[in-house]
């Protein structure tokens, strides 16, 4: 009875009772096994079971009716996974039982609180409240929870103690710090792995206990009163099933993964051309170009809108992009939502009612950077049909990439009017229902081809729609590069795996090739490798000196080299949501680790630690535990849960391989199309620790929309056994239904091997082998039907 008591009193210590005091409890019921009503004193709560581990809740107060359309949610979400759920009158309280979350409704005074698996979760503390100016829906916090979220942000990773508007704004040239940025989100992580996603879409704020009294704050201007608690048992089943909520990303395009040449910008088809055929030249892989606003106008100022070729400067731009493409280059075109006053295009859009409006119904116009403008509304079937049949236009020249900018959008006038309500109904979903519209769009006229879609702003799932984000125009400082990893991993965490950087800094004019180098250094393990600049200091590494085009160059052929090894990651991030890169607290739980972002896993197996500072030449390397890592370039082993500082290489970033890891490799390319699936290097890193280990690899044509689901791709597995005097490897290959056998050429590599093996053999068969004694290192070569299994036996005494 104690004990029971004792449960009690911690579980209240931990939640509290301070519910508004005003609601009054007045009865729940239980309907289809998946949704409680409860009436109180001033309307009435929906409590909907989503699954185990995903709870919906939504007030409507008196005199509202519930608003059921979601902007994040996927269609028709519901993954209830429970044979059973109840309702019980426990007397002085309902408990909502599923086989994980729980929600406890008490009834005097009234309060919401949520467990799972009997932990308690989180509590409504005010619950829903309107203020003069703002809604706003109030938990409890415990005292020493580190938060995450709310987008794109610059704050350090642990964001409790601000008050975070959320209304997407660019900030030109920001460095260290930067509250409010290109991509802002309603969502609030706990280091106690829960998550809660507010369900709307207006502007307003995110308050992360700034006034220091243990309260979670979601404020809006109007709009839903609904949230979602997630859970899970890990980071990624955690991240795993808010991507099943909002939606998994879509398959990049392969040679996504591969360099981009961009700048802000190519002033014309000639000059695309020769900076193209500069790369192809020093022999850097590329694989895309990316044109800016000068493809439509010859100034800054004055044009944008116009959205066509300018012939004066490029006169056959059909052409160009066939031969880009013809040197395995694809094309990608900047476009904005904006269309000046005094582009080609706006007596058409006025004439075809594709712009927002103002009060009286006449297009809104504004000034902003770029001239005198309107918005197209895209909430319009008219706007949003004419928006499309542009990008359906530049799909059937042949441009294999959308660029949308300044989609926050950059200026949005809160008179202005879209067909759908107010610009602040919808500023912060603007860019996110674009993407959408460009997603659709491919969906129904090119249904067999994997869009491109980089943009600087969105919402709650817009990964669904394949959209690349990226952190906006920092400064090109060392400052700068500092915040990129904490935003990118934020971001990853919260459903965007794919936030990345311009790398080597986007504003201002400083020409630092130490900078640049560290920053193209990291841009081999984050998500994008997209050099991006204004033009003052060259972004393209085919215009720096020697000895940095250089370095560049080793950079770039290195993340060539990890093209099977990232492609793997795409797929995982297609399948479970899972973000490429990864807080070292996903599975070590430190404590110092859950605010550290100045290492991070580039999947299961990359230990990476960026160098962010001038003239480092050595650095303390934290190793996390459970794992003993080698060094990715010299093989030297460093044993898990130590720190130990390491020298460091004016040509590399630390970078360390994860022991029993298989990583796949590639062989050298000048681009993703040279890329042979049946052509791999197999590194695997023995460590004598660990007795089992597994590894995979994807692979598809790289290109077909959804390959895994039609059947169209291969799943190999690599699994190790190990004992004291022998390496058991074991390949095998899943097909989908629509991939034929394929014969492989592979490359198998053991690393950390001390002593030249007596024998390897595959079924009794010696094999040849070479054993380089300096490196430790044992190389086989095989060759393999993937229609087959492959088990090689390595005797090592």
């Amino acid at each position: 009875m104690k004990k029971h008591i004792l449960i009690a009193f911690l579980f209240t210590s931990i939640l509290g009772f301070s519910q508004n005091p005003n609601r009054i409890f007045k009865s729940a019921e239980f309907q289809d096994g998946e949704l409680v009503k409860v009436e109180v004193s001033d309307g009435v709560y929906q409590i909907r079971i989503l699954s185990s581990e995903i709870i919906e809740t939504s007030f409507v107060p008196d005199g509202e009716d519930l608003n059921g359309k979601s902007h994040a949610v996927i269609n028709d979400f519901k993954h209830n996974n429970c044979e059973t759920t109840s309702l019980t009158d426990n007397g002085s309280n309902y408990r909502l039982n599923t086989c994980g979350l729980e929600v406890e409704i008490n009834k005097q005074p009234f309060q919401i609180s949520y467990r799972y698996k009997g932990k308690p979760i989180i509590s409504e503390k005010m619950g829903y409240v309107k203020n003069d100016s703002l809604e706003t829906i109030q938990f409890n916090l415990t005292k020493d929870e580190i938060l995450y979220g709310g987008g794109a942000r610059a704050l350090g990773m642990n964001r409790r103690g601000h008050r975070l508007k959320l209304y997407n704004r660019a900030h030109y040239g920001y460095e260290t710090h930067s509250e409010l940025m290109n991509y802002t989100m309603p969502i609030m992580m706990s280091s106690n792995q829960y998550m809660i996603h507010f369900d709307n879409a207006p502007i307003g704020f995110l308050d992360l206990d700034s006034k220091k009294d243990n309260t979670l704050t979601y404020e809006t201007i109007s709009g839903r009163k609904t949230y979602q608690v997630i859970v899970g048992d890990s980071w990624t089943d955690l991240i795993d099933n808010y991507t099943d909520l909002t939606g998994k990303q879509p398959l990049l395009p392969r040679w996504a993964l591969g360099n981009f040449s961009s700048r802000f910008g190519y002033h014309s088809q000639k000059e695309v051309a020769a900076t193209v055929q500069k790369f192809r030249d020093e022999q850097i892989p590329l694989d895309a170009v990316i044109i800016d606003i000068f493809w439509f106008g010859k100034d800054i100022q004055g044009h944008m809108g116009n959205l066509e070729f300018l012939k004066d400067s490029f006169p056959n731009p059909t052409q160009m992009i066939k031969d880009l493409k013809s040197d395995h280059v694809n094309t990608i075109l900047v476009t904005e939502p904006f269309v000046l006053t005094t582009s080609k295009r706006w007596q058409e859009v006025v004439d075809k009612d594709v712009m927002a409006k103002d009060s009286v119904g006449n297009p809104y116009t504004f000034d902003f950077y770029f001239g005198n403008t309107g918005l197209i509304d895209i909430y319009n079937p008219k706007g949003k049909a004419w928006f499309w049949n542009i990008y359906k236009g530049l799909a059937e020249m042949g441009v294999t990439g959308v660029w949308g900018d300044l989609g926050e959008p950059e200026v949005h006038p809160s008179k202005l009017l879209h067909a759908t309500g107010t610009a602040d109904e919808v500023h912060n979903i603007y860019g996110h229902d674009w993407a959408g519209l460009i997603a659709d769009g491919y969906k129904t006229d090119f249904p067999n081809q994997r869009p491109f879609i980089l943009m600087r702003a969105g919402y709650s799932g817009s990964q669904r729609f394949g959209m690349i984000p990226w952190s906006g125009d920092v400064n090109r400082t060392w400052g700068g590069l500092q915040s990129q990893p904490e935003i990118a991993l934020q971001m990853g965490m919260q459903g965007l795996g794919y936030m990345h950087s311009d790398l080597g800094g986007f504003a201002g004019d400083n020409q630092d090739a130490e900078l640049y180098t560290r920053w193209l250094q990291y841009g081999v393990f984050q998500p994008i490798y997209r050099p991006h600049a204004q033009e003052e200091v060259p972004a393209e590494p085919v215009f720096w000196d020697s000895k940095t085009k250089a370095l560049a160059k080793k950079s770039i052929e290195l993340r060539y080299k990890l093209l099977p090894y990232n492609y793997n990651l795409s797929f995982e991030n297609h399948k479970k949501g899972t973000p490429l890169m990864r807080p070292l607290f996903f599975e070590d739980d430190s404590e110092a680790l859950k605010t550290n972002a100045s290492e991070y896993f580039w999947g299961d197996d990359f230990l990476i630690a960026p160098i962010l500072k001038s003239q480092i030449t050595e650095k303390e390397i934290y190793f996390p535990k459970n794992s003993n890592w080698f060094d990715f370039y010299t093989n030297e082993k460093f044993v898990g849960g130590k720190r130990v500082t390491v020298k460091v290489a004016e040509d590399q970033i630390p970078t360390f391989v994860r022991g029993g890891a298989f990583i796949p490799m590639s062989k050298p390319m000048q681009s993703t199309k040279d890329y042979d699936g049946n052509t791999i290097e197999l590194h695997f890193y023995y460590d004598a620790t660990v007795k089992e280990s597994k590894g995979q690899l994807y692979n598809d044509d790289g290109l077909t929309a959804d390959a895994f689901e039609k059947g169209h791709f291969e799943l190999m597995a690599f699994s190790s056994k190990v004992s004291a005097k022998e390496i058991e490897i074991e390949i095998k290959a899943e097909l989908g239904s629509d991939f034929q056998t394929q014969t492989k050429s592979i490359e198998l590599v053991l690393h950390n091997i001390s002593l030249k093996p007596k024998s390897v053999k595959i079924s009794r068969k010696k094999l040849d082998f070479t054993f380089n004694k300096d490196q430790k290192i044992i190389t086989i070569p095989l060759e393999w039907n993937t229609s087959k299994e492959l088990k090689l036996n390595i005797k090592l005494n």
